[in-house]
């Protein structure tokens, strides 16, 4: 298998899903409609987890977490997401992942959505209120109007520990500005004014040439010329390259025509399919520019994924077209939900090549992406602890399989898993949940926390609970919250803990 070559770290190339499910891979889910060969080929030659989980069931606030290795609960949102022009999540001095490795000697590039807010400014003699509580709710032409869509945009991936950047402001499909940006300008300023083109779309600005179905082609087109960059450069790198795919509108328009009908699950099942060829052109790129022995790539997504392809507006299940496919696979619940099908997702780590292995390399640790920072930075030989310090919501697993043989000989060995380790869940309306173990306590909520089939709420202070044993039910269909008050005591007074600012990760010293 690959290794770090001595003296050099390795590469990484992390590539994330917007809604990829459980059940959506082949390699978690035998009975798929939807091909995957490329994840798959991966998973084959490398390291499959099965418990790892987003740092919430909704977009903005997960990519925040594998950024900075810290909740997003802990900041200006306290649940939901952006919705275009906001200003900037990742506070300005707020250590980074990407500025981490940066220390290393890493050349950075961040390529595809965005999603975390940016400065954008108001024309000559108008004004926006940019310190209005977050999240706004959604956008509208007036506000548009107010904003110049020709100056230059500050506070972005740049200004966050990326030395390059190209791609959207927010869900390429689904939020306005509909436009590519390059560093910190649009490529082609938005001019016109469009209506969303379905109901699970949104309307708002667009570049004249925007066309939905090139947003991957377009985002997979400018990785490949970034990692031939690289390979002339001889620097490590770390490319981080996030997908619109499978986000929604699901629908011909949104898939471009070499991916429709490639599943056999509707227009999102090509999504995923054509998320799965970025995979492959990624991985070709690597290994014709000779950069794929010393290269690691990490795919997974931001959170769970949404039923099928959205059909009516008919609330409930009613209003999706399944294909006979389970997107997030066994587990209850979909994105948003405070359920596993929310925020326990697919996540493979993988050397760019190599044969395949005799048996499959699973993990069955659980973990959360926020990990990622620390994780990422040993393997690297990058010490967070003059960067700000570890931050509080990450822990070093670089020794567990996948990650440990990249890191190079002599490197010191993290800290031994600890078994009061807390991972935090929260769903797309707020709602809080704890896992420790095979436990899983969801605060001040009897049901679901978002707005897929069945709907939720937001939490409700002195509410019952829910609470679940996942080695015994881990369908989550045994609420024992009634029958063991200790424990739900115990959680719920962790919930206000980490809420108060207590760190869910302690550092070993």
């Amino acid at each position: 298998m690959s290794a770090a070559r001595p003296g050099r770290p390795p590469n990484i190339v992390l590539i994330l899903a917007d809604d990829l499910g459980f059940g959506d891979i082949g390699c978690y889910n035998r009975d798929s409609r939807i091909p995957t060969p490329n994840i798959d080929a991966l998973a084959g030659r490398g390291t499959r987890w099965t418990d790892m989980h987003t740092p919430s069931a909704v977009c903005t606030p997960s990519r925040y977490g594998l950024l900075t290795g810290r909740y997003a609960w802990r900041t200006r949102l306290p649940y939901g997401v952006l919705y275009g022009y906001e200003p900037p999540l990742i506070e300005e001095d707020r250590p980074t992942l990407p500025g981490l490795l940066r220390r290393r000697g890493y050349r950075t590039a961040c390529i595809g959505k965005w999603h975390l807010g940016m400065r954008f400014r108001p024309k000559r003699g108008e004004s926006v209120d940019f310190t209005a509580p977050l999240p706004w709710k959604g956008v509208d032409p007036h506000l548009e109007r107010r904003i110049d869509l020709t100056a230059p945009i500050d506070d972005g991936p740049i200004a966050r520990g990326f030395d390059t950047f190209f791609g959207t402001a927010g869900c390429a499909t689904a939020q306005p500005p509909f436009a590519f940006i390059d560093q910190d300008l649009f490529v082609e300023p938005p001019t016109e004014f469009r209506e969303k083109i379905h109901f699970t779309g949104r309307p708002g600005m667009h570049s004249p040439s925007w066309d939905h179905g090139e947003a991957d082609p377009t985002f997979t087109r400018r990785a490949v010329s970034r990692i031939r960059r690289f390979a002339d450069s001889g620097e490590p790198f770390f490319l981080y390259l996030a997908a619109s795919a499978p986000h929604e509108p699901c629908l011909e328009a949104t898939v471009p025509p070499f991916a429709r009908g490639k599943s056999g699950a509707g227009h999102r099942g090509d999504l995923v399919w054509l998320f799965d060829w970025m995979v492959g052109e990624v991985v070709d790129a690597l290994e014709r520019t000779g950069l794929a022995e010393n290269t690691m790539v990490i795919v997974t997504s931001d959170n769970g994924a949404l039923p099928g392809d959205r059909i009516s507006e008919v609330a409930g299940i009613d209003g999706y077209e399944l294909y006979d496919h389970r997107s997030c696979g066994h587990w209850r619940g979909y994105k948003a939900h405070i359920w596993e099908g929310g925020h326990r997702v697919p996540f493979v780590v993988a050397p760019a090549s190599g044969p395949a292995q005799t048996s499959a390399r699973v993990v069955e640790r659980a973990a959360c992406l926020t990990d990622l920072f620390e994780t990422l930075g040993a393997v690297a030989g990058a010490d967070s602890v003059g960067f700000g310090g570890p931050p509080e919501d990450s822990e070093d697993l670089s020794d567990e399989a996948g990650f440990a043989q990249w890191k190079a000989p002599g490197a010191p060995s993290s800290p031994r898993p600890r078994s009061d380790r807390v991972i935090v869940h929260h769903s797309g309306f707020g709602v809080f949940s704890l896992r420790s173990a095979a436990w899983k306590y969801v605060s001040e909520s009897t049901g679901s926390g978002g707005w897929p089939p069945p709907s939720g709420t937001f939490p409700h202070q002195g509410s019952p609970g829910q609470l679940y044993d996942l080695r015994a039910d881990p369908r989550e269909t045994e609420n024992l919250f009634d029958s063991r008050p200790e424990p739900v005591r115990e959680y719920q007074a962790m919930v206000e803990s980490f809420r108060a600012g207590a760190p869910t990760v302690r550092s070993v010293m």
